[in-house]
C-alpha cells in the first residue's frame, strides 16, 4: 500500500501548504471546514483517506477548485 500512502502524504502536504498560506492555524482552519482537529491533523500527517464530501469541504474553506487543490500533488 506504499503508493496510496503517498498520495495520503502529498496531499496532506498541500492541504498544509495552502492553509499557511491563508495564516490559518490547524485549529482555526478545521473549525472553518467544521473538521475536528485531530482529523485535520491525520489529513496533514498522511494519516488519514479523506472522503470526497470532506476534500471538497477543505477546497471550499480554502477558496480554490478541487482541481487546485490537487494540483502537483
Amino acid at each position: 500500500m506504499g503508493r496510496a500512502d503517498d498520495i495520503l502524504a502529498r496531499f496532506g502536504q498541500k492541504v498544509r501548504e495552502l492553509r499557511q498560506a491563508k495564516g490559518l492555524s490547524q485549529e482555526a482552519f478545521a473549525a472553518e471546514c467544521e473538521l475536528d482537529r485531530t482529523y485535520m491533523g491525520g489529513i496533514e500527517r498522511g494519516e488519514r483517506n479523506v472522503a470526497l464530501r470532506n476534500i471538497e469541504v477543505i477546497a471550499n474553506s480554502l477558496g480554490i477548485t478541487l482541481s487546485e487543490l490537487f494540483d502537483e500533488v
